[in-house]
C-alpha cells in the first residue's frame, strides 16, 4: 500500500511539473513580437532596441542612443520568465553602480507589454505597445522629481 502511495505522489509530482514548466514556457510567447531590431532616426540621433530570443523562457536586448559617433545611452534588457510572472531587467550603463533593475510585468498582450516598479526611482512603468506597419512604442513614464514624466518612443522594425 505505501508503495502505491509513494507511486502516485511521484506521478503527481511530475505530471504537475511538467504544466508549470511549460505554462512558464508558453507565457513569454505572448512577447514574441519583439524579436527583431528596431529604430528611430531623428535629428537628435537614432534609438536602436535589438531584441532576440536566447532560450524557451528568456529574451535580451541591446537598446542605445547614438549622436553622431557618441553613444549617449546604453543598456542591456533581460526578459525573462520567472515564475508565472514575466520579469523585465534593465541594466543601463552609468547608473544603480552597474546593477540591473527588475520591473515585474503587469499586463501581458499580444499588443501590449506593461511592467512596472513602484519602487525605481524613474521610470516607474514601461510599457510596449505594437502598432501597425511593423512599429513599436516604447513608453517610460512615472514620477520624476515628484512631477509626472512621460517619454515615448516609436520606433519601425528593420
Amino acid at each position: 500500500m505505501f508503495q502505491k502511495i509513494t507511486l502516485i505522489t511521484l506521478i503527481i509530482a511530475f505530471v504537475s511539473c511538467q504544466k508549470k514548466e511549460s505554462v512558464e514556457k508558453d507565457k513569454i510567447k505572448v512577447a514574441d513580437w519583439l524579436i527583431g531590431n528596431w529604430e528611430n532616426a531623428s535629428p537628435e540621433g537614432v534609438l536602436s532596441e535589438n531584441w532576440q530570443k536566447l532560450n524557451d523562457s528568456t529574451f535580451s536586448a541591446s537598446s542605445y542612443f547614438i549622436k553622431g559617433k557618441d553613444t549617449l545611452h546604453f543598456e542591456t534588457i533581460i526578459l525573462a520568465q520567472l515564475g508565472e510572472t514575466l520579469t523585465y531587467k534593465a541594466t543601463v550603463k552609468g547608473q544603480n553602480d552597474d546593477k540591473p533593475v527588475f520591473f515585474p510585468s503587469t499586463s501581458e498582450s499580444d499588443k501590449q507589454l506593461i511592467f512596472e516598479n513602484a519602487k525605481h526611482d524613474y521610470p516607474q512603468k514601461i510599457t510596449y505597445t505594437k502598432g501597425a506597419n511593423n512599429s513599436l512604442t516604447a513608453e517610460i513614464s512615472g514620477n520624476l522629481n515628484g512631477k509626472p514624466s512621460s517619454e515615448k518612443f516609436v520606433m519601425t522594425k528593420k
